[in-house]
Formats: C-alpha cells, structure tokens, sequence
C-alpha cells in the first residue's frame, strides 16, 4: 500500500517531456523537437518510433517558448457577470466561435457582479498572458486595465462601457428598448406604469430606467415615485416591489421589468393575483414564448461575435480611436403586454 501511495503522489501534475520521449524512443533530443514541431530531416522509421513515444507517455507539447518567440498565445479571455444567467450562454457562444475561427482558445470566467472580483480575474488573464480580453463590467472604474492595454492587451467592453478609460464597447440600445416597451403599453391604455429594475449604479439598469421616464414623458404622463423600484434582483425584494406597487390606492395597471432575472420573479408573483396586469420585459427568456410574455429582445449572441470580431481586428493591427457599437432591440408582441387596464 505504501508503493501505491508512493507512486500515486507523483503521479500527477508531473507531465512528461521531451527528453523522456527522446529516451523511450532512442533518439537525441533535437529528433523529437523535429517530429513535434514538424520539421524535416528525420527518416520516417525514426518519426515512427517517436511517435510511438509521444503516444505511449501521453506527451503534450509545451507551448510557452513558443509563445515566449512569437509574442502571443492564442488564447483569449472573457469576464461575464455570472455563468448561470442564461443571457451570457448565447453571447459567451458567439464569442467562442469567433475565437476558433480565429484559432485562439477562449478562457471565461464570472465576476459575480463584484468589481473586485472582476479586477481579481480580469488581472490574473492578463498575468496567463492573454492576447486579449472582452468584459462584462462589474464595476465602474477600470484604470486597472490601462498598464494592460498599453502592454498590449487589445481590451473590448460588452453589454456595458467601460468606467474612467477609452476603450471599445458594444452595447445593446436599453435606453431605446426600455422606451419602446414603455410606449407599448401605454398604447394599450395604460397610465399607471410600474418600473421594477436592476441596482441603479448599473449602467444597463439605469439606461432602461431613463427610457422608461422617456416613454412616459413623451406621453405627456407624470410618474409617481411609488412606481419606480430599482434594487437588487433578489426574488423577496422584487416581490415586494410589485405587491406595493398593486396594492396602492391608486395600483398600476402595467408593469416594466427591468431584466429577464425581475421578469422571472414578476412573473410568478402575478400569477396568484385577482386581477390582470400588463407585463412588458426587457430581455427574453426560455419559455417566454409558451407564456405570452412580452419581451424587448436582446440578440446576446450579436453582442458577442460583434465584440469578439472587435477584438481579433485589434489584434490584427487595427488601431483607430476606440468605438462605441450600439444594436437594436426587438419588441416581440406575445400577449402580456396588450392586455387592457382593469379596474382595480
């Protein structure tokens, strides 16, 4: 038991190499680096046996003085908000497409919505020597980044600009989106429209917040502060938020979910009232369709390939002033949002 232990805790993490393969294969060391990296002068016999080798020892090929030559990696790194929010799948996707084709290798990893985390990963791509980044900003100041950038490090912001430093971003159009879900509405006959939205500090949340008081100004309608309820996306806060808004002498009749995880909880916390309320959100989710919910879609996926081929162009030398990208939203009509005001 003692030799299993033994032989177990060198087992792994010690990667053979290329002598190894060299010595199990007979040969001098410069004949194995020949076979790996594809040069000629080697007999096929010889390239056999060491490739016989390669297989028996598992061998991997070190990338890190090639790197080290050529100055880059070919990999590139993503910093998303939160891996679970199925907003980032499509985008994190585009993203990865673009990479391969590009034939980088796509590194992500969440912030949690913690600017510090975000700093914390963002820096630890950077010291892996990542050619380059795309983020999902978590936080508002990102000065950090300037040394990288400078060093090299061709940097794009989705989704949100970046905070204190020029840099490219590709947004989607929140505040138009959130106006024109606003204005559905009130089409429908609704004046009393609640806002029920992401923290403030977030530059989507408060896009879409100045869209809705955009669409309701248009309308020539005053907005009552008891219906604008911005705050965390925690389900017991967001409930609460709609169950003042309705239970108000004067309830709204409408309400305007600022992202798809409110949304989700509006939802489920309408479904046991006694009357009807019109729902319009921003973001589609899974399901959305099957229950008549509408939506201002965002194409997540445009986001991505859009700031992945953003960034591949930086690496290829492209080296204009930084550009601010902005796409459109879609407003798609299933039901929740036409219905008509009821009296409370």
């Amino acid at each position: 038991m003692a030799d299993i232990a033994r032989r177990t805790e060198h087992r792994y993490g010690n990667r053979p190499t290329m002598k190894d393969v060299a010595a199990r294969a007979g040969v001098g060391l410069k004949t194995v680096s020949r076979v790996v990296n594809g040069e000629p002068g080697v007999t096929p016999d010889t390239e056999r046996r060491v490739q016989e080798a390669i297989e028996a020892l598992g061998f991997r090929r070190n990338d890190s003085a090639r790197v080290l030559r050529k100055g880059r990696t070919a990999t590139v790194g993503l910093v998303l908000e939160d891996l679970a929010d199925p907003f980032y799948g499509p985008l994190s996707r585009a993203v990865e497409e673009v990479a391969r084709a590009h034939g980088a290798l796509l590194i992500n990893g969440s912030s949690a919505e913690d600017p510090a985390r975000e700093q914390e990963l963002a820096l630890a791509l950077c010291a892996r020597r990542v050619d380059g980044l795309i983020v999902i900003p978590a936080g508002d100041d990102h000065r950090y980044l300037e040394p990288e950038i400078r060093a090299g490090v061709a940097t794009v912001f989705v989704d949100r600009p970046a905070g204190l430093i020029d840099a490219d971003a590709v947004l989607s159009d929140s505040f138009g989106g959130a106006r024109d879900g606003v204005a559905h509405l009130i089409a429908h006959g609704h004046r009393r429209i609640g806002f029920i939205g992401d923290r403030p500090g977030i530059h989507t949340a408060s896009e879409r917040l100045r869209g809705y008081r955009a669409a309701m100004e248009d309308a020539g309608l005053s907005v009552d502060d008891a219906w604008v309820s911005p705050g965390s996306t925690e389900p017991e806060r967001v409930r609460t938020a709609v169950r003042e808004m309705l239970d108000a002498p004067e309830p709204v009749t409408a309400l305007f979910a600022g992202n798809n995880r409110v949304m989700v909880t509006v939802v489920r916390a309408l479904a046991g009232h006694p009357r009807p309320v019109a729902l319009v959100g921003f973001d589609d989710m899974e399901l959305a369709d099957l229950l008549g919910i509408t939506v201002i879609a965002q194409d997540a996926a445009a986001l991505g390939r859009t700031a992945a081929e953003r960034l591949f162009r930086r690496l290829d030398g492209v080296d204009d002033a930084p550009e601010r990208v902005v796409l459109g939203t879609t407003l798609l009509a299933r039901g929740s949002g036409e219905l008509p005001p009821s009296a409370p």
